[in-house]
């Protein structure tokens, strides 16, 4: 049997700790499918498109080091219906501290509620990411500061050229 998850999130920017938890559940399953959940009710700082080509900026590092199991898309709705549609029965959330554990717990409750075949996989943050959020990213981006540590491999360039300044 085939093992495929999701990894679900709004990476706006995916971040050195998305990149960690990609690539650690790429690690465990035989295919991961980066879910970028686009919300309707909210607008990003960077396109959908943008946070797409980003995450395949990063995949494409992931292959340089033999992970050729991952892909990503954009997706409309909620996070287990992305599940389904890709055929995944795993949802893999990382958790950067306490608070994160909480809110993901109550969030894999309710997905168990819509389909209890959908197992949510918790993979806690490395320690040296646990400070690392898109906000973060964005701080760093707002006010000019260089950080390449909290950026994807190979996305710090283009981030910052989606962002419309250099830093």
């Amino acid at each position: 049997m085939n093992k495929f998850a999701i990894v679900p999130g709004s990476f706006d920017p995916i971040t050195a700790g998305h990149y960690d938890v990609i690539r650690r559940a790429a690690a465990i399953f035989d295919h991961v499918t980066v879910a970028i959940l686009v919300n309707s009710e909210k607008s990003g700082t960077f396109r959908p498109e943008h946070r797409l080509e980003a995450v395949n900026t990063a995949i494409r590092e992931l292959e340089k080091d033999g992970f050729k199991n991952v892909d990503a898309r954009t997706f409309h709705g909620l996070t287990v219906d992305a599940a389904r549609e890709v055929g995944a029965s795993f949802i893999v959330k990382g958790l950067r501290n306490s608070a994160d554990f909480d809110y993901e717990f109550g969030m894999a409750e309710i997905t168990r509620r819509f389909d209890h075949e959908i197992e949510t996989v918790f993979i806690p943050s490395s320690p040296e990411y646990m400070h690392v959020s898109s906000t973060y990213v964005r701080e760093i981006l707002k006010y000019g500061k260089g950080d390449s540590g909290a950026f994807a491999p190979g996305t710090e360039e283009l981030i910052k050229e989606f962002y419309g300044k250099k830093v």
